[in-house]
């Protein structure tokens, strides 16, 4: 793709002036720099990054040109993120809605907003390897008195993560290996939310019609869980149907993994249970953003009929509008398209598993196979028709299988990875289920204790 390797090249050199500092920047780190403002000099951004640059590279930069900086990296990614996601609808053949103007942001609390950018200007200039605990800790009282404040709350999770992941990397002189684009991607967004009005409310409205699952996104962190469902809206008004998605995230012990963790996760969203029955729900006044988003509430959803997710795929996908994305988060790892695929060839070579389809060939991302579902690697590897998520990872489009048709002791078998979300018989469902209970009921009663002391 033309550009994109220059693009990503102008990205990891201003990551490398993050590594060592912007105190006291060695020339060469100067000369990255430039490169920044190279890659931006034909944009709006010109004139403010350039001045930026060379405060920076005179140790000199202060929290607007810090600011400045993290606009051009951001907008640099921003147009990767756009030029991959052309692509992918190029090869869909889906249409995209127009993004909404944006609304505006909570103006209030400045002062913390102030606080949290004066840390993340000291980080830069300290750079990853000069963190140490005493730095690292700054953000503490920071987040602490953000997080009652509902508007600053996304801010604040992002500090919270930002300053625990470099407080387990201390000091940063004993690090054997920086992971430079994460903590710049954090950074730069971090940095960018501090700017009041940044961090708005999305727009939404109430949306009412069929809700169609296609499959669940789940993410595990040792202490907490997401599930994402990918689903069709097919709206009552008649309008054509759209891509949207349903999200809950819930904190969770170390010790609930694999199928254990849809109990943390089942309560907070009804939409599970239908996703586990193979079911379609109705809604009523659900309110639904501008990008795609179900701000989920069960008092404006009930089941519905049944629905196979791979024949909604089969036929509503190739239809479908995908929502547009929000300025802040155009990031190529934002890219995750929902996708049909049948009559690929597979290909397996060690632990590297390929599909290929209209002379296309495409690495599937196994790793992604959640644990808390009966799909596996083999299944994927067996199977003759596919609902995934198109990503672009490492440098190449990749696949997440999120259900497989297979053939299994010789019979077509529909898996899906969100097959356990809404409860399961199979044995190591119930297994794992069961531990989970165990564990949640063991540290109930510890905390119960700790209380009533």
């Amino acid at each position: 793709m033309d550009g994109l390797d220059e693009v990503l090249a102008a990205v990891d050199a201003f990551d490398r002036t993050l590594v060592t500092g912007l105190l006291r920047p060695r020339p060469d780190r100067a000369a990255d720099l430039v490169e920044l403002a190279r890659a931006v000099a034909g944009s709006p951004l010109a004139a403010s990054v350039a001045e930026a640059v060379e405060k920076a590279a005179a140790g000199a930069a202060g929290e607007d040109h810090f600011v400045a900086l993290a606009a051009a990296r951001t907008a640099l990614l921003g147009a990767a993120h756009d030029a991959l996601t052309s692509r992918a609808d190029e090869t869909t053949g889906r249409t995209r809605g127009e993004p909404a103007p944006p609304a505006a942001g909570d103006r209030q609390s400045v002062n913390l907003l102030a606080a949290a950018r004066t840390w993340l200007c000291e980080l830069a200039r300290t750079g990853w390897q000069g963190i140490d605990h005493e730095l690292a800790g700054g953000a503490a009282p920071i987040v602490s008195a953000m997080l009652p404040q509902p508007g600053l709350r996304r801010l604040a999770t992002l500090l919270d993560g930002f300053a625990a992941e470099l407080a387990a990397s201390c000091p940063g002189t004993a690090l054997d290996r920086v992971p430079a684009r994460r903590w710049g991607d954090l950074w730069s967004r971090a940095l960018l939310l501090t700017c009041p009005g940044a961090a708005g409310p999305p727009a939404a409205a109430p949306a009412a019609g069929r809700l169609l699952p296609l499959g669940v996104d789940l993410h595990e962190h040792a202490t907490a869980a997401q599930a994402q469902v990918h689903a069709v809206f097919e709206p009552a008004d008649g309008t054509p149907p759209r891509l949207v998605r349903a999200s809950v995230s819930v904190p969770k012990p170390d010790t609930v993994v694999a199928a254990g963790v849809w109990q943390l996760l089942r309560p907070h969203l009804s939409l599970l249970a239908a996703l586990g029955e193979g079911r379609s729900m109705d809604l009523d006044g659900m309110p639904l953003t501008d990008e795609g988003d179900l701000i989920w509430d069960d008092a404006q959803a009930r089941p519905g009929e049944p629905a196979d997710a791979l024949a909604t795929a089969r036929v509503a996908l190739s239809t479908a509008t995908a929502p547009p994305v929000a300025p802040l988060d155009r990031h190529p790892t934002r890219l995750a398209e929902p996708v049909f695929l049948e009559g690929y060839d597979t290909h397996q070579d060690g632990d590297t598993l390929t599909f290929t389809v209209a002379g296309q060939t495409f690495p599937v991302d196994t790793d992604r196979i959640p644990e808390a579902g009966p799909l596996t690697p083999e299944t994927v590897a067996a199977s003759g028709a596919c609902i995934a998520l198109l990503r672009w990872d490492d440098g190449e489009f990749r696949l997440q299988p999120l259900a497989v048709l297979a053939t299994v002791r010789r019979k077509s078998v529909a898996l899906h990875a969100g097959a356990w979300a809404g409860g399961t018989t199979d044995k190591a469902g119930v297994r794992a289920e069961k531990a989970a209970t165990d564990a949640v009921t063991v540290l109930r009663e510890r905390a119960g204790r700790l209380l009533r002391k």
